[in-house]
Order: structure tokens, then sequence, then C-alpha cells
């Protein structure tokens, strides 16, 4: 395993990320300033948070429709998609204190009248009537072991132990989309691309690169790393 995508390290930037001693209660990003909580995924500390923005951006997410942002985190991406356009907006995680900073922040900037943030594991906590428009999951991308045992809801913004995560929304994310809506992951190369498109392939999903970009990730010593938005779509 090579520096870059080694599980051990990027747990230790979760700890490094919950303890340091710079980690504000506000910051700002896009010109905004954001309420950040305890236990919830600081996007100051990386650049995953502005690539998935530029992204969406670049990608065009449909104004007047309706998006999921899943792993929300802080609510960046759904907050700014309703704030410019979106008509309804739902951002989901696993991690109660990221659903609750969502609707945080959807307050800030107001648009709770048309954000709700909802604690599901992947699909799990949706409406399962609800379809979208856009989904997008900006992942935790990268590979843990089958059988590692989590320490803290915090490590699962950065390791997906076995993949699973990864499997279920390849498998599930389409059953979500309305007819011609667009279901999108962002990944990087600090992740097992070789997996997850062996994954892919399995559950009868391709996989469609749609924008990339190298990024000097150089605060935790890492040469280029490039991040990826693939949409995923049923093979047939």
């Amino acid at each position: 395993m090579t520096e870059v995508k080694s599980y051990v390290r990027s747990l230790e930037r979760s700890r490094i990320s919950m303890t340091r001693k710079d980690r504000p209660r506000v910051f700002t990003m896009r010109g905004f300033e954001w309420d950040l909580l305890d236990g919830v995924f600081a996007p100051v500390y990386s650049p995953s948070t502005e690539v998935g923005l530029d992204f969406l951006e670049q990608y065009r997410v449909p104004f007047g429709g309706s998006l999921l942002e899943m792993g929300c985190g802080a609510g960046l991406a759904a907050v700014l998609a309703a704030k410019y356009g979106c008509a309804n907006v739902v951002a989901s995680d696993i991690n109660p204190n990221a659903v609750l900073n969502t609707a945080l922040n959807a307050e800030r900037h107001g648009v709770a009248d048309r954000l709700r943030a909802v604690h599901s594991d992947v699909f799990l906590g949706l409406d399962p009537e609800q379809r979208f428009d856009t989904i997008f999951w900006s992942s935790n991308y990268v590979y843990g072991p089958e059988d590692y045992e989590y320490g803290s809801l915090h490590e699962r913004a950065y390791v997906d132990a076995g993949y699973r995560a990864h499997r279920d929304f390849l498998e599930q994310a389409p059953s979500w989309l309305t007819e011609n809506g667009t279901a999108l992951l962002h990944f990087s190369s600090r992740g097992d691309l070789g997996e997850l498109e062996r994954l892919a392939g399995s559950l009868g999903r391709r996989l469609r690169t749609v924008a990339d970009r190298d990024v000097i990730e150089d605060e935790y010593g890492f040469d280029s790393v490039r991040h990826l938005l693939l949409e995923v779509r049923r093979a047939d």
C-alpha cells in the first residue's frame, strides 16, 4: 500500500483534525461564513470540499431541480445549491453532528425552507418515495480493511472499510434518480479506483469520468493527487 493510499495515515489525519488547537468554530469558504461543530469533517484542512464544489459548479447542477448531498458534513454543497437555485435539497449524513451542523448552516444562510438535513446511512434514512435530479457524494474514498472497526463516526469521513458504503452507493443511487437524473461520485487517486471499477462492474454499473483535477495536498506531505468526478450509470 502506498503512503498516499494508506488508511492508517488517513485515520491519523482524522485524529489530528479533531484535536488541533486551531480548529475553528466558524470558518470562511466561498466568500461565506460557516459553523463547524465538534466531530464534523473540517473542510479547512482538506482541499476535497473546495474541489467538490468546483466540480458541482462545472457540472452545472440544475437550478430549480432537486439535489441529494450524501455525506454532507457541514453542508456546504447542499446549502450553496439551495442558495443558488435548487428548489428541493436533502442533505444526509451518518453522523448526527453533521446533520445538525448542516441544519445550522442552512439557517445561517436563509435556505432552511428548501433544505432538509437527514440522519441516514447511505440511503437507509431517506423517504423511499423521493427521487432526485442530482445525487452528489464527495466520498470517503480511502479503502480500509473489511474488518476495520471505526473508533469514531469522524473516521468514517476519511476511510470506507471494505468499500461497503461505496458498494451501497453504486448499487442503489440510480434507483433514487428522476427519469433524467444524474448520480455523481467525487473520488480521488488516494482511493482504489481499480476496486471501485470492479465493484461497479459486479453490480451492473458503469463509471464515466466527467471532470478531473490534479491537486497538491502539501499540508500532509502528499504529492499531486488526482480528484475525479464520476457519473454512475446502469451498464445496460
